[in-house]
């Protein structure tokens, strides 16, 4: 009996990630999922010569209860132990539902309003592109929009990505991504 209830619960629990998996979507129509990303998404600096642009983002509506979304890109296979945090956005409202090409400028003139660039690994509060060591196999870069079932994310301008992310995870009611590559 334990372990047939066990088994049930897996069951539920596989069931829900699957509809939340199957109903919010991100893409973008400048990067598709598997691809190398072009030098627009290079970053311009530590040795590389890229445009350092984000790229136009687009997703479908979070599941019931958003309040707010929030968009990280991430590179676990940066040599530093902890991966890379290439570009955190939080406060998105719950009314938008895609960023343009080059939101992530450091003025974030493009970014809907209340809508906040968070500090990434490069230092900044911007986008920052792609820039493996060369030699390096390509790099995955992991874009991923996440539903959020509070308005406001409040940490200090200064925040780390770790503790931005803590705080987009902890309120987390759903989340999409999708890979792209980068390699020099």
């Amino acid at each position: 009996m334990f372990k047939m209830r066990i088994s049930l619960l897996i069951f539920v629990c596989l069931v829900s990630t699957v509809v939340y998996a199957g109903n919010f979507t991100l893409t973008s129509p400048t990067i598709k999922p598997g691809a190398f990303l072009t030098n627009d998404q290079v970053f311009n600096g530590f040795g590389c010569s890229g445009k350092n642009q984000s790229p136009a983002l687009k997703w479908t509506p979070g599941p019931t209860g958003t309040k707010s979304y929030a968009i990280t890109v991430y590179d676990p296979d940066a040599p530093t132990g902890s991966g890379w945090w290439h570009w955190v956005v939080y406060n998105i409202p719950a009314n938008v539902t895609e960023l343009p090409l080059g939101a992530g400028d450091s003025t974030g003139k493009l970014l809907p309003p209340g809508a906040v660039q968070g500090r990434t690994d490069f230092g900044t509060h911007a986008f920052g592109g792609a820039c493996p060591p060369k030699g390096d196999k390509a790099h995955r870069y992991i874009f991923t929009v996440y539903a959020l079932k509070i308005e406001r994310i409040d940490v200090p301008n200064d925040a780390t990505a770790a503790l931005i992310g803590f705080m987009i995870n902890a309120n987390s009611l759903g989340k999409a991504s999708f890979t792209a590559k980068y390699g020099r």
